[in-house]
């Protein structure tokens, strides 16, 4: 299992609240068993308690994320410690897949949890997880997305640093937005450069019937 995938588990877990709309997603077991994906034995072990330790470390979770977007470096790293610490992992050395032509494991990293619940063992895979996406890209590739009022988290793999949004939909709904917005300004001057020319005319006009003295 590739570590980027364990960072995903961090972003899996922030995005099932959307806190400017109202909206929580985590609101069962079945909703925190989802969130494991294929690792299926893992999920088993979630009970109804683990929702609301779950959204305990959803918002320490996102406290990194906000931290990071707000370039404050040191203390994304001060919460992503914290979380480590109390949630600690045991990388081991796995083969569960084969190579085509030899038969011979693909052997990979692998993060093995010891918890004493589901959420310890999720919470300790996404640390870790966001931990090595941090330590090997940057805290700035750790951002909330820009399109009010989503604010999702993600996690920025561009070559140049460049990304923004969580998704494509929210890009699109972003510059749709940003476009529409030109427009209001574009049409706004022309009403008022409309305007400023339409009170000119009255003085032109006055001026045109004042006496000609010329003659007298």
């Amino acid at each position: 299992m590739e570590l980027a995938y364990y960072s995903d588990y961090a972003v899996r877990l922030v995005n099932t609240e959307e806190p400017a709309r109202g909206k929580d997603a985590l609101t069962s077991v079945e909703a925190v068993r989802d969130l494991f994906g294929p690792s299926q034995s893992a999920a088993r072990r979630a009970t109804d308690a683990d929702v609301t330790r779950f959204r305990s470390v959803r918002a320490r979770l996102r406290s990194v994320f906000e931290a990071a977007d707000a370039g404050e470096e040191r203390l994304a790293v001060d919460l992503l410690n914290s979380l480590l610490l109390e949630f600690p992992v045991s990388p081991q050395i796995s083969g569960h897949d084969f190579r085509d032509d030899d038969g011979r494991p693909l052997w990979h990293m692998h993060l093995a949890d010891h918890p004493s619940n589901a959420t310890a063992g999720y919470a300790a895979i996404a640390a870790m997880g966001l931990a090595f996406h941090l330590t090997e890209y940057g805290v700035d590739r750790l951002g909330l997305c820009e399109a009010a009022p989503c604010r999702n988290a993600y996690l920025d793999t561009s070559t140049n640093r460049s990304r923004r949004y969580c998704s494509d939909r929210c890009a699109t709904r972003a510059n749709v937005a940003a476009y529409r917005a030109r427009k209001r300004l574009e049409a706004d001057r022309s009403e008022r450069t409309g305007l400023a020319a339409d009170s000119a005319q009255p003085s032109s006009a006055q001026g045109d019937l004042r006496p000609d003295l010329r003659g007298r």
